[in-house]
C-alpha cells in the first residue's frame, strides 16, 4: 500500500509539475512578444472583400454564385501543384483555369476568354473590408511599417491597393513572382523578410487564411489571424501570436508597444 501510495503522489506530482512548466512556456511565449519592424499583410480576402466576385463568377457559370468559395479554393489548391512540381503560372492564369476547372466539374460550357472576363477585371477592382483604412491608417499613425505579400502579381496588386484606395499606407508591395513560389511556401516567406532587411521574429504576418498563418509561423515570423467570416485556423497547426477581428482590432493589440 506504502508503494502504491508513492507511486500516486509521484505520478500527480509529475502531472501537476508538467502542467505548471505547460503553462510557464505558454507564459513565457506571450512575455517573448516583440514590436514588429514590420507588418505584413496578404491582400485577397485579408484587406479586400471578395463578395463583389459573386456575381461575375455566378454569371459565368450560368447563374451558379454559390461556386465562389470552390473556384477560389481550387485557385489556392492549384497554385500549391504549380510550386510542388517546379512549375510557375501566373496567379491570374491559375485563377482562369480554376474556373474553367469549376464549370467543368458542374457541365457548364465556358470559353477562355468568357473565364478570363469573370475573373481578371473584377479580381483587380475588389473593395476593401470595411475596418481596413481605419485600421491601417491607426497602424501608420503608431509608426509601422506596413508591405503587402501577395500570390498575385505586383502590377496586380498595386492596380488592387490603388482602386481600393489602400496604396498610401504601404511602405512596399511584395509579390512571389519575384520568387517564383506560392505562399504558404517556407521560401517565399524568407525572401520576403531578406528583402525588407530583417529577422524573421520581427516581421509579423497579417492574413485571414489558416494556411498562410501556418506557412509564416513555421518561417518564424510572428502571426495574426483575421477572422473574416468563414475563415478558421489549420487546426493541426500552431496558434497565432494575435487572433483578431479584424484590422482596427489588430490596430488595438499592437498599441501596446506604443
Amino acid at each position: 500500500m506504502k508503494i502504491r501510495t508513492l507511486l500516486t503522489l509521484a505520478s500527480t506530482w509529475i502531472l501537476l509539475n508538467s502542467g505548471h512548466a505547460f503553462a510557464n512556456d505558454s507564459a513565457e511565449s506571450a512575455a517573448q512578444l516583440t514590436k514588429p519592424k514590420v507588418i505584413i499583410f496578404d491582400v485577397n480576402e485579408t484587406l479586400l472583400d471578395l463578395e463583389n466576385m459573386r456575381k461575375s463568377v455566378g454569371t459565368a457559370l450560368n447563374g451558379r454564385d454559390d461556386l465562389l468559395p470552390l473556384w477560389f479554393s481550387t485557385m489556392l489548391h492549384h497554385s500549391l501543384v504549380v510550386s510542388a512540381t517546379g512549375e510557375y503560372q501566373s496567379f491570374g492564369n491559375i485563377g482562369v483555369a480554376s474556373l474553367e476547372m469549376v464549370a467543368e466539374i458542374y457541365g457548364i460550357a465556358i470559353t477562355h476568354e468568357q473565364a478570363k472576363t469573370a475573373i481578371v477585371t473584377p479580381l483587380r477592382s475588389l473593395p476593401a473590408h470595411p475596418d481596413v483604412a481605419e485600421g491601417l491608417a491607426a497602424l501608420k499613425a503608431q509608426g509601422y511599417k506596413l508591405v503587402t505579400l501577395t500570390n498575385s502579381s505586383l502590377e496586380g496588386v498595386q492596380l488592387q491597393l490603388k482602386n481600393a484606395n489602400l496604396s498610401q499606407y504601404f511602405d512596399a508591395n511584395l509579390s512571389i513572382e519575384s520568387v517564383g513560389v506560392f505562399k504558404p511556401h517556407l521560401s517565399t516567406y524568407q525572401w520576403a523578410i531578406k528583402d525588407l532587411g530583417v529577422n524573421a521574429n520581427d516581421a509579423l504576418m497579417v492574413a485571414a487564411h489558416g494556411w498562410d498563418i501556418a506557412g509564416a509561423e513555421k518561417a518564424g515570423l510572428q502571426t495574426a489571424f483575421i477572422r473574416r467570416q468563414g475563415k478558421v485556423l489549420f487546426p493541426l497547426a500552431e496558434k497565432p501570436d494575435y487572433n483578431v477581428l479584424d484590422v482596427n482590432d489588430l490596430a488595438k493589440n499592437l498599441a501596446k508597444f506604443n
